[in-house]
């Protein structure tokens, strides 16, 4: 991370002023003190600076302890906990610092949210999941949060939102000819949906038959083939074969798009036409043959059907590039110190 010395007046807050005299009692010198009591007065500690605000190791085990407790009891070796949680303990810190960065953005800009906003948003909440107030401060009190924190917790949520919507959505434009480039380069997407009508022929072979017994079968198959190339169809292939009693059977499989298929089958039909049928296959039961009895392909969707779903899409994507880029600028013009 890239720290720059920030231009603005370094103002502490009471909380840092307290644990920096803390630390200055604890290093004095002259200060005889039990490694126990030590331990007891030493009960938080900065771990990160931001411009002119701290966050706390109190804060930061806050967030994670839910997580350390789920790594734990998933029982992994110790080199391989430490190691997750350490991964853990960084990615909250680093979300910690983000969320100083747009607290702080939210101050400077003074962007305030009304208690009528977040009235509605919560009245929206309850009318989404159908529950009643009752309901709703029921679930905050099993999460351990009172009514109100949940409503600060809303409060920082809309900030937010208008500092993103301030910040980057406002500055993103959406352009006809993105929308088509868009629309050209994602063909399948938009493209109709085929699907193969599909039948066989099959004869079963017990896993345990021999090697001569599976020759036999193989023949057997390689000439229903030749005689459903012939022209006869599948019906009278199968009623010839089972008068001679050769256990060959047949049938209707239904209609399946080309991702339903197991890959074997895929590559097969994917370039099949109807009326075409796939070599004899070797499968887990015995041999069979597959047959595309017909194709068929609903209508796809012109760029007009589509336009305001591709727009979609694309502010989406780009809200979330321009976000990252308008919060990487922000990291950088910030100063921001991690305390080891």
């Amino acid at each position: 991370m890239k720290y720059q010395r920030h231009s603005r007046r370094n103002r502490f807050p009471g909380h840092f002023i307290y644990l920096l005299i803390l630390y200055a009692i604890v290093y004095a010198g002259g200060i005889c003190l039990t490694t126990r009591t030590l331990a007891a007065e030493i009960v938080d500690r900065i771990v990160a600076i931001v411009n002119n605000e701290v966050i706390s190791l109190y804060e930061l085990n806050l967030i994670a302890k839910p997580y350390f407790e789920r790594i734990k009891s998933s029982q992994y070796p110790i080199d391989v906990e430490k190691k997750l949680m350490f991964e853990v303990r960084q990615k909250i810190l680093k979300e910690l610092i983000d969320q100083k960065l747009t607290d702080q953005e939210l101050e400077r800009l003074k962007i305030s949210v009304s208690d009528k906003e977040i009235e509605n948003a919560i009245e929206r909440l309850k009318e989404s999941k159908f529950i009643t107030d009752e309901q709703l401060r029921e679930a905050l009190a099993k999460e351990g949060l009172t009514y109100e924190q949940y409503r600060e917790q809303t409060k920082k949520q809309i900030q937010r939102a208008k500092l993103v919507n301030l910040e980057v959505r406002s500055k993103i434009v959406i352009t006809e000819e993105d929308i088509k480039a868009y629309y050209d380069s994602h063909n399948a997407e938009f493209a109709g949906e085929k699907k193969f009508h599909l039948r066989n022929i099959h004869m079963r072979v017990p896993s345990y038959a021999s090697y001569d017994d599976r020759q036999i079968a193989l023949k057997t198959m390689q000439t229903a083939r030749l005689e459903l190339e012939s022209g006869k169809s599948i019906e009278a292939v199968v009623k010839e074969f089972t008068a001679s009693a050769s256990k060959v059977d047949g049938g209707d499989l239904g209609f399946f798009k080309l991702d339903d298929l197991a890959p074997r089958l895929q590559e097969l039909i994917k370039d099949m036409k109807a009326g075409d049928l796939t070599p004899v296959l070797e499968m887990e039961f015995g041999f069979q043959i597959v047959y595309v009895d017909e194709i068929v392909e609903s209508g796809g969707k012109s760029l007009e059907e589509v336009k305001t779903e591709i727009q979609g899409k694309l502010y989406s994507q780009i809200v979330d590039e321009k976000y990252s880029s308008w919060l990487q600028a922000l990291r950088d013009r910030s100063h921001i110190k991690i305390v080891n």
